[in-house]
């Protein structure tokens, strides 16, 4: 039950990095569409952790997933995209950040364990 919460909790950090991002560039993504991108970019991690892959690869895989779903959700012109998806990243880094301080959190960033 602790990995399912944790799962759960990861898709909502995720989406919500997502989310932040694409209403500080003024394009609103609805929530059910940073959901989708929060659970398969979290579903990606969480398979390539459970098929016993190096780290390396557990952190990579799901940045490809949520580069073409949020290029396909946005719909806009491929600059825009970037500066979306870079803000995301930054967001993302933030709440690891205080998610493995304060709450000894790590599953969104596994390698990178700060408390």
């Amino acid at each position: 039950m602790k990995y399912f919460i944790q799962f759960l909790i990861a898709i909502l950090l995720t989406a919500l990095s997502y989310f932040i991002a694409s209403v500080l560039h003024s394009y609103g993504l609805s929530i059910w569409k940073v959901l989708i991108i929060g659970t398969t970019v979290v579903l990606v991690g969480a398979i390539t952790e459970k098929m016993k892959s190096p780290m390396w690869l557990i952190i990579f895989m799901p940045f490809p997933i949520g580069m073409l779903l949020l290029f396909v959700f946005l719909n806009v012109p491929p600059l825009d995209w970037l500066f979306t998806y870079l803000t995301t990243l930054v967001i993302y880094t933030i709440i690891h950040i205080i998610m493995s301080f304060f709450f000894k959190f790590h599953s969104l960033i596994p390698a990178w364990k700060l408390s």
